[in-house]
């Protein structure tokens, strides 16, 4: 008896193994990112007729510097309007966001009433963002 390939989604159809493992493919995924935190950023503050300056922080998900520095060069806006801890913390994954947002409520630089946008990407390449009032 003949025996036939296996195929599995670590495969090319024909077989071969192409990668046992999970892997990632950076350049895309940087691409991918930076896109979307303009897109979102832009989108809710046309959906909530806001402007860049009525912003106290943009808080993003703490994935990369690069990809932050990249998106308030697009969003023409300096770099400081991002609260980031990427530095302290590394990438904390889908805490990120919420660690930065309680810690720039602890060190009051988010105070009530400041209007902060929360924007985030994540597992499956999905994305999304907020603008909450503290």
């Amino acid at each position: 008896m003949e025996e036939k390939p296996v195929i599995s989604p670590f495969s090319n159809n024909k077989g071969t193994n192409i990668n046992k493992f999970i892997t990632m493919d950076g350049k895309q995924v940087l691409r991918f990112s930076t896109r979307v935190i303009v897109d979102a950023v832009k989108e809710v503050l046309e959906k909530t007729d806001e402007s860049i300056d009525d912003i106290a922080y943009i808080i993003p998900h703490q994935a990369n510097y690069r990809i932050i520095d990249y998106a308030a060069h697009k969003l023409n806006v300096d770099c400081s309007k991002f609260y980031l801890n990427i530095r302290d913390y590394g990438n904390t994954s889908s805490a990120s966001i919420a660690i930065a947002l309680d810690e720039a409520f602890r060190k009051n630089k988010v105070k009530k009433g400041d209007k902060v946008i929360l924007v985030g990407f994540g597992g499956g390449l999905t994305y999304g963002a907020i603008l909450v009032e503290i």
